[in-house]
């Protein structure tokens, strides 16, 4: 378990989760979580075992997947496990079909699947199946997958929950353009259409996160001494917007980069460069 360090206690305040409250908004509901076999949709799911609940849990790893089930059925949830690629149209098309024909219809959705890429554009020319593979699993998956749930959403009155990026509100940053266009598309599309979902008396909440300490990093070598926050402490506060319903949360400093985004854009498109020749060097 990822311990912190000061600065990330002072950059990831603690969040208070109400047992009680959240029994009693999810008791006898039904929760897809995605991209559950790891990180953040595996400690949510964990979050969760206590509570008398039915848990869906959908990712590609199928043997982590059987051993979550097992040990979570051990106390009060219920778990259906899916072993789905979203971007596979036959698996996505048997997970659609198990949720139509759920009796009790579905409740929550925890849109958290996502593929990141770092790599730079020169090492990229080659690589164009890196823009369409994660603009597949981080766009059109979700995209997909929620348009075929919303009238079931709507009928009982749910919600669904974005696992964002604090990237998705700031400049982009050079080397992540696959991994950031991808997710701003669907930030961008679930914010256009969460009005349209909040008269249809479906609850929208955007989570926009920091670096997090998931198997999603492990590749990018200088991540791994960055201040990041814990799978466990994202998982609450998700936990939490499933009963205060809140549309949006992001880290208290993510106002000040976001203002800084636009006083010093001019000044970072003039600076990066330089940055990047140095690197190359």
């Amino acid at each position: 378990m990822h311990k912190y360090s000061f600065l990330e206690n002072l950059l990831f305040l603690p969040i208070y989760l109400n047992g009680t409250k959240l029994r009693e908004e999810l008791k006898g509901k039904t929760i897809l979580i995605t991209g559950a076999s790891s990180g953040i949709g595996e400690q949510v799911a964990y979050q969760l075992a206590d509570i008398n609940a039915h848990l869906i849990l959908v990712a590609r790893r199928e043997e982590k997947l059987l051993g979550m089930k097992d040990e979570i059925e051990k106390k009060a949830a219920r778990v259906s496990i899916f072993k789905v690629d979203l971007r596979n149209k036959e698996e996505m098309e048997e997970l659609l079909t198990f949720i139509y024909q759920l009796p009790e219809g579905l409740n929550f959705v925890v849109s958290n699947a996502g593929k990141s890429i770092n790599r730079s554009i020169n090492d990229s020319l080659d690589r164009y199946h890196d823009f369409t593979r994660t603009m597949a699993i981080n766009y059109f998956a979700p995209v997909q997958l929620l348009l075929s749930v919303i009238p079931i959403l709507q009928k009982n009155q749910g919600q669904i929950i974005n696992i964002s990026t604090v990237n998705a509100l700031l400049i982009p940053i050079p080397y992540w353009a696959a991994y950031q266009a991808s997710k701003s598309a669907f930030d961008t599309w679930f914010r256009s259409a969460a009005p349209e979902l909040n008269v249809m008396g479906i609850a929208t909440t955007s989570i926009y996160l920091p670096l997090v300490k998931t198997p999603m990093i492990l590749p990018t070598a200088a991540y791994q001494k960055m201040p990041a926050m814990s799978p466990k402490h994202v998982a609450k506060i998700i936990c939490r917007s499933m009963y205060t319903k809140k549309k949006k949360y992001m880290p208290w400093w993510l106002i000040f980069g976001q203002l800084a985004s636009i006083v010093f854009r001019g000044v970072w498109e003039l600076l990066i460069p330089g940055v990047i020749r140095k690197r190359g060097k």
